[in-house]
């Protein structure tokens, strides 16, 4: 007797995507060898759909049951009026002294960006996927087979502009790049961006996400960067949709032999996010960092899952993750850290470590090590507590308000994951890791009751 295939019955957003697809396809720039990525990453989306539960590394964020409906894809950006725009990414700039780079609804806006210093050029995606650039595609193929992840693949399937950024070779790059990217209305937005730093470069590089609130859009972005030997690129992201929005974030890092890649995501935002980072040690004597610092209140949902690949000996990496939650918040935090069987004296440290300030959140802690290497130092952990009772009353009895006492004690908590951001490579970083302490306190003092 012939079994039939089972056909699983899609969601409302898988079905829309599928559709979206089928209509917007001939829109995308690029010639046969991107369009043929797009169509494999669209086979994969249209025969797994959203992940869901039952994919182990979804397995805390049910994507499916999250987002049961898409929003329509970013058409091209009106430049002749962008209001809205202009007071996001004026929101975003702050008082930063940085370089900004802007990105409305998933489209480089080159006429809002700013001056390059020497040894810095930046292009938009879709120029260079009109003009056949190799390296491009070749990028996205590369990153399709190793991961095999769905909100890649997804994003592959809408691949048409975000931005290159390429640092010259012995460049020192004095002032940050900031890549703002916004949203304006309820839409579905895909970015896909990359950053190649030369051999002996340095470069802070921020990227900021924002929107509007009471909007209900959704955001799916990829950022591929290179660090070339003996470079350095220190990495700042903040998260601060709207308040309805779904954030899903891939950065996907490959770093060169005596490099230094220093990561920190600072979320705040977004009704359900994602931010997934996978980074590969390509080369001997190099040092990885990866940190982040997330606050969430009401009902929000933040997932952090890492992927940390030491593929080669005599590497360092760094992992410290800080959650803080209120009310019935949601935090995810999954890490993994790979040694391959050659990759001798690997020293890799992971730790993630959870604030509730109420009895209503939740926290999911799925830390792991792979080993297949014996000369090695490696160690992971978590805790997850409330704040000290002995500090509070100590605080208190000494005048502080109750309130402000809370926002002291959750600084200190954060701080040790942002203090030593850029330290000592990058003097325009501090003005950023300034920023980033102050978010933490601020969000504090907003809470309410």
């Amino acid at each position: 007797m012939t079994m039939n295939a089972v056909t699983p019955m899609r969601t409302g957003a898988e079905a829309a995507l599928i559709a979206a697809y089928g209509v917007e396809k001939k829109e995308f720039p690029g010639g046969a060898a991107v369009n043929a990525l797009r169509d494999a990453a669209f086979a994969r989306f249209e025969a797994k759909g959203l992940p869901h539960r039952r994919v182990e590394e979804w397995k805390y964020t049910d994507l499916r049951a999250l987002m049961r409906d898409a929003r329509p894809l970013a058409a091209t950006t009106d430049v002749d009026g962008l209001s809205l725009a202009a007071e996001l990414v004026s929101r975003a700039k702050g008082s930063f002294k940085a370089i900004p780079i802007v990105i409305i609804d998933g489209q480089f806006i080159g006429a809002l960006s700013g001056r390059l210093p020497d040894g810095v050029t930046v292009t938009g995606l879709s120029d260079a996927l009109v003009a056949g650039r190799a390296d491009i595609s070749e990028a996205v193929a590369r990153a399709e087979e190793r991961f095999n992840d769905p909100l890649m693949a997804l994003n592959t399937m809408f691949l048409r502009d975000g931005v290159i950024i390429d640092v010259a070779a012995g460049t020192v790059v004095h002032d940050d790049l900031h890549i703002i990217s916004v949203v304006t209305a309820a839409h579905f937005v895909s970015s896909r961006h990359f950053v190649t730093v030369g051999a002996g470069a340095s470069i802070g590089i921020l990227e900021s996400h924002v929107g509007p609130a009471d909007v209900d859009y959704q955001k799916n972005t990829v950022l591929h960067v290179v660090v070339g030997e003996g470079a350095t690129l220190e990495h700042g992201r903040r998260q601060t949709e709207g308040d309805k929005a779904l954030h899903i974030a891939s950065l996907v890092a490959d770093i060169g032999p005596n490099a230094h890649f220093d990561t920190l995501t600072v979320t705040t935002g977004g009704a359900v996010s994602r931010n997934q980072l996978f980074v590969r040690f390509g080369g001997e004597n190099s040092k990885a960092t990866l940190r982040g610092v997330t606050m969430l209140r009401h009902k929000q949902h933040a997932d952090t899952t890492l992927v940390m690949d030491h593929a080669v000996p005599n590497c360092e990496s760094r992992e410290m993750f800080k959650t803080i939650l209120d009310h019935e918040a949601k935090g995810v935090f999954q890490g993994k850290i790979i040694v391959a069987p050659h990759a001798q004296k690997t020293d890799g440290r992971m730790m993630s470590q959870t604030i509730m300030l109420a009895d209503g959140p939740e926290m999911a802690n799925k830390p792991e090590l792979e080993i297949f290497a014996d000369d090695v130092q490696c160690a992971h952990g978590c805790t997850v507590g409330e704040l000290d009772e002995d500090l509070m009353f100590y605080l208190k009895s000494r005048g502080v308000p109750h309130k402000e006492a809370e926002a002291l004690l959750v600084e200190a908590f954060a701080r040790e994951a942002i203090e030593d951001f850029g330290e000592g490579t990058i003097a325009a970083i501090d003005d950023l890791r300034a920023a980033l302490l102050g978010s933490v306190t601020d969000w504090m003092l907003s809470r309410e009751g």
